[in-house]
């Protein structure tokens, strides 16, 4: 966090004027010289700032969407402004929002749920044409030809154009007007074939139903819940696109407040679609005269590319900027005319915490302070919260003892000390303990070993299957978070191998410690030729005193109980050393194999692939700046090719060849990337001359290297490139 005295800023910000201060809703605080900071750009005259639309950015976590939320509830109690939000992010498919919303007397409208009329009479003439022509291009682009759009509007004006089916009915069944009904029939075949998509397809109910109806406009806040459609699907830029008419021609008319906001959540998403794009830059451009602010949140500038991320930058007078990566603040910081050392602070923000730029000189860093209230309404976080819940309570017993004021090493000694057998009265004393602590081993209890010992201790006391089991789930764990080469994922291979011994699988021991071996190439372990030694990959049980054959069987030399905490403690703590050495290892590794890509980088990638009868190219292009890939699937002139389809990181396209056509379209997916360096696996489908719709394509997995080389993802073997003449 940044605490410096404003002397110190004065000379370190040279933007942030002293006594700069603006009227409106309080904010937060400013991290430069601690005075409070307020905001209500509506409130603000317009010399100072011209435009009242905001731009809100960060990475995921850094408070971008809750100083946003913050905002809009503190401008609609205290200045009763309006607000209609387009959420399309959330948990457990509810929009983020959604909490907000209803608690200032909202309406959330969720996707499916409702169904808005784009034929209604409300909407002026030409907006609904616009409206229409925008839902046929987000599901058919190339279906709105110049005949086409005649014959659109021919339909408009027949009496049964007040629902979309009417208006379908109206496209295939048109009435002679000034060119003959046969003539409109053929032109208007492409735009009803894509307003079917709204009616009978995958898209009904959306836009055509029996209550299809518009939104009420008097509502405090109004949110269009978008997050349980799918992200690809083209249901978004419509509703978006309907959405932005309702807004413009009836919300906006219709509203009685002082000002309105139109809130965009995950913005990329409608501004890089062209049905909707153009609407959206209307309304920045217009939205002084119609006494509306656009609200704009969203990850990154470079997901809209060069043109319409400096279009929004230009347009948007306010912006607020959490943490970024390096590149991302450098990028950022250039588009939104950021000083260098606001820039270079970026990467250092904590949650909660952004660079504000208001109007062209006003840059300083705000703190958001939310109120209890506040921080429940805007919560994002809860998922996670839960997933840390067990840690939690694990954790909370010994934050309690310490609290208490006693040693924690007692603590943590008696702790440790527990589950193991209790001495009899007449045991012996610390002199006829079998063996000694390791002098490696530190009497304490160190909290990456408790699930170690935990499961090692069960194993001890003969509940092996369980202990298998707790093993596994902890590496799977530590897989998912740390990584599958990472120093805390190999410890548990040492662990199984332990529980593996004490259960009787010598085998399964032998093949886990062998495992660990290979991967260390076996530096770290330390043979003996006294077999009788405590080795750290064996600890065997000590012999148990036979009694000489003169002595009564009762009076026999009772056996020594071991004490078991230290041998649990060793064979953990040794294992995280063990696993730690291998980690350099690994790193050094990595980071020799990371200088040689480099070197090799060629930005592009190919695979010949032979499936189903077809001959097929899987090529990936990273971009210029190396902050995304193309990944496409040819197939050219093969007419074999009946379906093509790609799958990578959770983005998916396909194509048929259908009746009009001789081959299947190439379908691609842009992927962002973070690093550009690492390889892109995807995931294609191809279906060959004898596959039916509904059929299993054949598949195959891909892994694709940006220095040009491809391989089988699931068998690691070397596939040809699309490049080469040997196929």
């Amino acid at each position: 966090m940044i605490r410096l005295p404003s002397t110190h800023a004065a000379i370190t910000a040279p933007l942030v004027a002293s006594n700069s201060s603006f009227p409106g809703i309080p904010i937060g605080r400013s991290l430069l010289d601690g005075r409070p900071f307020h905001l209500s750009p509506v409130l603000t005259d317009t010399a100072v700032l011209p435009s009242t639309n905001s731009l809100g950015l960060g990475g995921l976590g850094s408070g971008k969407s809750t100083t946003a939320k913050a905002r809009i509830r503190r401008d609609i109690l205290q200045h009763e402004h309006q607000a209609v939000v387009i959420d399309s992010f959330g948990e457990d498919n509810a929009g983020e929002w959604a909490p907000l919303v209803r608690s200032l007397g909202g309406r959330v409208i969720e996707a499916g749920a409702f169904t808005l009329n784009p034929c209604s009479s409300l909407f002026p003439p030409e907006v609904r044409e616009q409206l229409i022509r925008s839902l046929i291009a987000a599901v058919e682009p190339g279906a709105l030809t110049p005949q086409a759009a005649h014959a659109l509007q021919h339909a408009l004006t027949h009496p049964k154009a007040t629902s979309l089916t009417g208006l379908v009915d109206a496209l295939v069944r048109p009435e002679d007007g000034r060119w003959p009904a046969a003539r409109l029939t053929e032109w208007g075949e492409g735009a009803a074939i894509a307003l079917s998509r709204y009616t009978e397809g995958s898209l009904r109910g959306l836009f055509d139903g029996q209550d299809a109806s518009l939104p009420e406009t008097d509502l405090p806040i109004l949110s269009f819940d978008f997050t349980g459609l799918d992200r690809n699907s083209p249901a978004i830029p419509s509703l978006m696109a309907a959405v932005s008419c309702w807004a413009e021609h009836v919300w906006l008319p219709q509203s009685t407040a002082v000002h309105r906001h139109l809130v965009l959540e995950e913005a990329w998403q409608i501004l890089l679609s062209p049905a909707t794009s153009e609407l959206i830059q209307r309304q920045l451009k217009n939205s002084r005269k119609a006494g509306l602010s656009l609200d704009v949140v969203m990850h990154t500038l470079s997901d809209l590319g060069d043109g319409k991320a400096q279009d929004l930058a230009r347009l948007c007078e306010i912006a607020h900027v959490g943490r970024l990566g390096p590149e991302e603040a450098a990028a950022v910081g250039a588009l939104l005319g950021l000083p260098a050392w606001a820039v270079e602070q970026i990467p250092t923000l904590e949650p909660g915490q952004a660079v504000w730029k208001v109007g062209p000189d006003y840059v300083d860093i705000i703190q958001t302070v939310l109120s209890d209230e506040e921080l429940k309404l805007t919560d994002t976080s809860s998922r996670r919260r839960k997933a840390q819940q067990p840690l939690v309570v694990e954790q909370e017993p010994a934050a309690v003892v310490a609290e208490s004021g006693e040693c924690s090493d007692e603590v943590q000694l008696e702790d440790l000390s527990a589950p193991v057998e209790q001495a009899t009265e007449d045991a012996a004393d610390e002199g006829d303990w079998d063996w000694e602590l390791p002098p490696n081993v530190v009497d304490t209890r160190d909290a990456i070993l408790a699930r170690h010992e935990t499961v090692i201790q069960a194993a001890l006391d003969g509940r092996c299957d369980e202990a298998a089991q707790l093993a596994a789930l902890h590496e799977r764990e530590d897989i998912q978070t740390h990584g599958l080469y990472s120093a805390q994922a190999l410890a548990w291979l040492e662990t199984r191998a332990q529980v593996a011994e004490l259960s009787g699988s010598t085998d399964q021991a032998t093949q886990l410690r062998a495992t660990v071996a290979r991967m260390g190439k076996g530096d770290w372990i330390q043979q003996t030729d006294d077999r009788t030694a405590p080795q750290w990959h064996r600890g065997p049980e000590p012999s148990t005193p036979v009694p000489p054959a003169d002595l009564p069987v009762d009076d026999a030399a009772p056996a020594p109980k071991r004490r078991r905490w230290p041998y649990v403690a060793a064979v953990a703590a040794l294992s995280i050393t063990i696993a730690a050495v291998y980690q350099n290892a690994e790193n050094d590794r990595q980071s020799r194999e990371r200088q040689e890509k480099a070197e090799a980088y060629k930005g592009r990638s190919g695979a010949a692939l032979h499936m189903d009868g077809v001959e097929a190219d899987l090529v990936a292009q990273w971009s210029g700046d190396r902050d995304r890939v193309i990944v496409e699937l040819r197939t050219f002139f093969d007419r074999n090719a009946q379906y093509l389809r790609i799958d990578a990181s959770g983005k998916s396209a396909y194509t048929t060849r259908g009746e009009d056509r001789w081959y299947p379209k190439a379908p691609e997916v842009a992927l962002p990337v973070t690093d550009p360096l690492a390889d892109v696996t995807v995931r294609v489908a191809v279906g060959g001359k004898t596959w039916k719709e509904g059929a299993r394509a054949d598949s195959r997995t891909v892994r694709l290297s940006p220095t040009g080389v491809a391989y089988d993802a699931e068998t690691g073997e070397k596939l040809p490139s699309d490049l080469s003449s040997d196929r």
